[in-house]
């Protein structure tokens, strides 16, 4: 195994359901619902894990992370970050 998969191994688990997370990296999503169908930054915006796909079966993004009760995002390990 290389170190890179290693170390993303590692990362993954250390994160867990109902941690604390913030988004470091510029990711694009145009489901946000206070601005549908339009580029929305979710960079810098704070939220809950709701939920890890460990089984990689079609989630190509596998931390599912909630915002607000009415908005939730899928996300990769490398673009967010916890906090406490």
């Amino acid at each position: 195994m290389s170190i890179d998969l290693e170390r993303e191994k590692e990362h993954k688990m250390t994160l867990k359901k109902g941690d604390r997370v913030r988004v470091k990296e510029s990711v694009i999503v145009y489901h946000n619902p206070k601005n549908k169908k339009k580029p929305f930054d979710l960079k810098g915006m704070e939220g809950e894990i709701a939920e890890i796909i460990e089984e990689p079966i079609t989630a190509t993004l596998p931390i599912l992370v909630q915002f607000n009760p009415k908005f939730k995002a899928h996300l990769k390990e490398n673009e967010i970050e916890i906090i406490s």
